[in-house]
C-alpha cells in the first residue's frame, strides 16, 4: 500500500476528541504494558505514530485499531502523559467517520448542537408519525397496539432495520476494503479450518463471551495494581457485558414477539404473564440495559475512574438514549399491570418507541458502530496470525 502523508490528519483527529500527542516519542512503554499487544507488536504505539506521521491510510487500514477496550493502562503508564488511550478512542470515531458515505456520522462526533438537536428531531418524527395514525381507545388499560395500529409499528420496525443494514453493509464493506490494501493484509495458505476458527474467535470467543475483556483487561487499582478491586457485577467488562446484551435481549424478545405474533401462536399485543418465555428475556434484558446505562452515566457524571474521565458528544448521545429506551420499557411494561390505564402511558409509548427505532437507525454512524467493526477487526487479525 503506498503511503500518502496528510498533514490534516492530527488536527482532524482533535476534532473527533483526539488529545494531544505530540509528546509522545514513540518510547513504546503503551505497547509493553498494554495487556493485548503480542509478541513484540507495536500497538498502540504505531496508531499513535500513523497520526503523527499524517499516514491515513496506514491508520485507517490497521484492524488493531479496534482491539483497544479502553482500559487506559497505557494512559497511566506514559511517561510524556500523552493519554494513547484517549487517542485510540478518538481514532475509532474518525474511522466510522471515514467509513460513512453519508457524513452524518462525522457531524453526530463532531458537533455536539447538531448531535442533540438531529437526535431530538428523529425522535420527534418517529413520534409524531405515530401519532398521525393513532386511533382512539377506551382508556380502561393500556392497549398500545389499538392505540398505534400494530401493523404501523411493525412496518416502521422492519424499514429502520433495513435503512440499518444497508448502512451498515457499505460501512463495513468500505473497512474491508481499506483493510485488505493495509499492511500484512495478505494470508498465505489459508484454509476453511483457520478462516472458521477466526470468525469463532472474532464472534463468539471477543464479542459476545469478551473473555480478553474479562482476563486481560480487568480493573485495577487507581494506584496500578494488578489485582481487581471491584467485585464482579461492578467491574467494566461486565457493565459493557450488562449492556450490550441488555440491548441485544431486547432486540431478540421483540423480533421473537412478533415472530410469535406472525405464527399466530400469540394475539397481536396481548397481555402475557410476566413468567412468558418472551417478556420473561425482555424483563430481563430491560433490567440489565438499565443497569449498566446507569452505572456507565455515573462514573461519566463523576469522572469515577480512570476510563470515565474523558466523555464525548458520542458517548452521551449513545448513553441518553440507551437509557431512556429502557426506562421507558420498564415502566411500559409495570404499567400493564395497574388496574386502569395511567395518563402517561400513550405518550411514554411514542416516546420509547421513537427512541428505539433511532437507535436502531443510527447503529453504524455512532457510538454502537463497533459491534459492526470490531468483530470484522478481530476476524481479520486472527486469520493473518
Amino acid at each position: 500500500m503506498t503511503a500518502r502523508v496528510d498533514h490534516n490528519l492530527y488536527p482532524e483527529l482533535q476534532r473527533f476528541g483526539a488529545t494531544d500527542i505530540s509528546a509522545c516519542y514513540n518510547c513504546g512503554v503503551c505497547s509493553a504494558i498494554c495487556p493485548l499487544s503480542v509478541d513484540g507488536a507495536s500497538f498502540p504505539r504505531k496508531m499513535s505514530r500513523y497520526a503523527q506521521l499524517g499516514l491515513r491510510e496506514k491508520l485507517l487500514a490497521s484492524p488493531e485499531l479496534w482491539s483497544c477496550y479502553g482500559c487506559s493502562e497505557c494512559t497511566d503508564s506514559c511517561p510524556t502523559k500523552a493519554d494513547p488511550a484517549s487517542f485510540m478512542a478518538a481514532a475509532r470515531r474518525y474511522a466510522v467517520a471515514s467509513y460513512d458515505r453519508t457524513h452524518l456520522a462525522y457531524m453526530l462526533a463532531t458537533s455536539r448542537v447538531f448531535a442533540g438537536v438531529f437526535v431530538i428531531a428523529l425522535v420527534g418524527l418517529l413520534a409524531a408519525f405515530m401519532y398521525s395514525v393513532h386511533k382512539p381507545v377506551d382508556g380502561s388499560t393500556l392497549a398500545f397496539f389499538d392505540f398505534v395500529p400494530s401493523d404501523v409499528v411493525h412496518n416502521m420496525g422492519i424499514v429502520a432495520m433495513a435503512v440499518m443494514g444497508v448502512a451498515a453493509l457499505v460501512g463495513v464493506i468500505e473497512m474491508v476494503r481499506r483493510v485488505l490494501r493495509g499492511p500484512k493484509a495478505v494470508v498465505a495458505k489459508t484454509t476453511l479450518g483457520k478462516v472458521a476458527g477466526a470468525a469463532v474467535y472474532a464472534v463468539g470467543t471477543e464479542s459476545l463471551a469478551q473473555t480478553r475483556f474479562r482476563k486481560d483487561c480487568a480493573d485495577a487499582a487507581e494506584s496500578g495494581d494488578a489485582a481487581p478491586t471491584r467485585p464482579w457485577y461492578s467491574q467494566r467488562w461486565f457493565i459493557h457485558f450488562a449492556t450490550m446484551w441488555g440491548f441485544l435481549g431486547l432486540l431478540g424478545a421483540t423480533m421473537a414477539d412478533y415472530g410469535l405474533e406472525l405464527l399466530g401462536i400469540k394475539a397481536v399485543g396481548a397481555a402475557v404473564p410476566i413468567w412468558y418465555p418472551v417478556r420473561l428475556l425482555g424483563t430481563l434484558a430491560g433490567a440489565l440495559l438499565i443497569y449498566g446505562t446507569t452505572i456507565l452515566i455515573v462514573r461519566r457524571l463523576r469522572k469515577s475512574d480512570r476510563t470515565s474521565r474523558h466523555s464525548t458528544t458520542s458517548d452521551w448521545t449513545f448513553l441518553s438514549m440507551l437509557w431512556v429506551a429502557g426506562v421507558t420499557g420498564f415502566v411500559l411494561e409495570l404499567g400493564l399491570y395497574l388496574p386502569s390505564a395511567p395518563s402517561w402511558g400513550y405518550p411514554m409509548f411514542l416516546v420509547h418507541v421513537g427512541v428505539a427505532m433511532a437507535l436502531v437507525l443510527l447503529v453504524p454512524f455512532g457510538k454502537f458502530a463497533h459491534v459492526l467493526y470490531r468483530p470484522v477487526a478481530l476476524f481479520a487479525i486472527r486469520l493473518r496470525g
